[in-house]
């Protein structure tokens, strides 16, 4: 099953994250089948750019999205 998720990038202290389309059985940081999307809190106001025509693509193949990415999704809407 494919899944909408965040995946964990840059330094310790400095994370960045992809919104990321990926099985779900991989690992977090794993080869991903598309990347949607970034966000970077890190700085003020939070950046956040989601592709939301792939993501609803990806919903009618019948991905699940997480909790986290579901989040971001309602203050990108």
């Amino acid at each position: 099953m494919i899944k909408i998720r965040l995946a964990q990038y840059g330094s310790r202290n400095r994370r960045t994250y992809r919104v990321v389309a990926i099985e779900e059985g991989k690992r977090r940081n794993g080869k991903p089948a598309e990347i949607l999307g970034f966000y970077n809190p890190l700085v003020k106001p939070a950046q956040v750019k989601i592709d939301l025509e792939r993501v609803k693509y990806w919903q009618s193949q019948g991905a699940q999205v997480t909790i986290g990415v579901a989040k971001l999704l309602e203050k990108k809407s």
